[in-house]
């Protein structure tokens, strides 16, 4: 028994639908008790702020978040016992705005993007009892993602070696602390950013739409290790909206906008890798038979181990998205 909800971190690696010859799996983030892989970090960051003496009764957490992160630490807010107030663009889904007022947040919606949204945030941090967490350069956050996510990984893999982490960029959290835990596992491990075509700050240098719901904010986090990283894969969000309706109709995983385009780049990533090994082996698809009512599991075809295994990052579920008209 936990002894309380925060207890409960935690997420399974799936294997999904790959390109032939390789396997690529994903931590289905959706199981954390907020609903985000920003679950992690929220937990960590308020944490840190309590043995540091920055926070404590009385006080009231303000965090600018494009929605994750914010539903996040209502969570942890209405579990600790604190006050919360959220900034968040008014462009986000109104899906995302209900839950944390269901978990008791204030919320503040500004026009413009998250960099509108931190600035804002900025003000209300000024005043006495409010504390900012600050996702986008907390060590914190990454290192919530080296400590839950990373092992956890490592674990579910086993003997497993894994050629790639390929995982959308926001605050840089996740794919610099996961990133760092799984390189020193197998240090020739690739890694992969993804963030959005039309706001390729990673690639380009150049800020644009602010199009992708949790992913790409605009501007090159302090969290995020650029050193880490061996390559940024981009993704349309009508590419990424269709690879989700495909994914929810033919595999029965329900994700969002920066779900979706992080599969769509992995793929990329496992193909490429097929071809330059020349693997030649037809790697077994997804198993979905579960023998609930069976005394004995049923039994899976092995893998081989010459298929690159490329792992990445379901951020949450698609039912953030429902009005954003994508499963339409």
């Amino acid at each position: 028994m936990r002894r309380g909800i925060l207890g409960t971190l935690g997420s399974p690696l799936v294997q999904v639908e790959s390109p032939e010859g390789s396997v690529v799996a994903a931590k289905v983030e959706s199981r954390n008790p907020g609903g985000s892989a920003k679950d992690r970090p929220a937990v960590a960051m308020v944490e840190a702020a309590e043995r540091a003496g920055e926070l404590g009764p009385g006080d009231r957490i303000v965090e600018p978040t494009s929605g994750n992160t914010g539903i996040g630490l209502s969570m942890v807010a209405a579990a600790k016992g604190y006050d919360i107030t959220v900034v968040m663009p008014a462009s986000k889904s109104p899906e995302r705005r209900q839950v944390m007022r269901a978990y008791g947040a204030d919320l503040e919606l500004i026009e413009g993007g998250i960099a509108a949204a931190r600035e804002r945030a900025d003000e209300l941090a000024a005043a006495d009892g409010v504390v900012q967490v600050g996702q986008f350069d907390n060590p914190a956050n990454p290192e919530a993602h080296y400590r839950t996510t990373g092992p956890e990984i490592l674990e579910q893999v086993g003997d497993r070696r894994i050629d790639a982490l390929v995982a959308g960029s926001g605050t840089g959290g996740t794919v610099s602390g996961v990133g760092r835990r799984l390189r020193e596992a197998f240090p020739e491990l690739e890694v992969v950013a993804v963030e959005p075509a039309a706001n390729a700050v990673l690639s380009d240098g150049e800020s644009g739409d602010d199009e992708f719901q949790g992913m790409g904010p605009g501007f090159v986090p302090p969290n995020l290790d650029r050193e880490l990283l061996d390559g940024v894969e981009t993704v349309d969000v009508g590419t990424a909206e269709a690879a989700a309706r495909r994914l929810a109709r033919e595999e029965g995983v329900l994700v969002g906008q920066s779900s979706a385009a992080s599969l769509v780049a992995a793929r990329r990533v496992a193909a490429r890798l097929v071809e330059e090994r020349g693997v030649d082996a037809a790697a077994p698809a997804p198993d979905n038979d579960v023998g609930v009512l069976d005394d004995d599991p049923p039994d899976r075809e092995p893998i081989p181990p010459e298929c690159p295994l490329v792992v990445t990052v379901f951020w949450d579920s698609g039912e953030r998205y429902m009005s954003t008209g994508m499963f339409d």
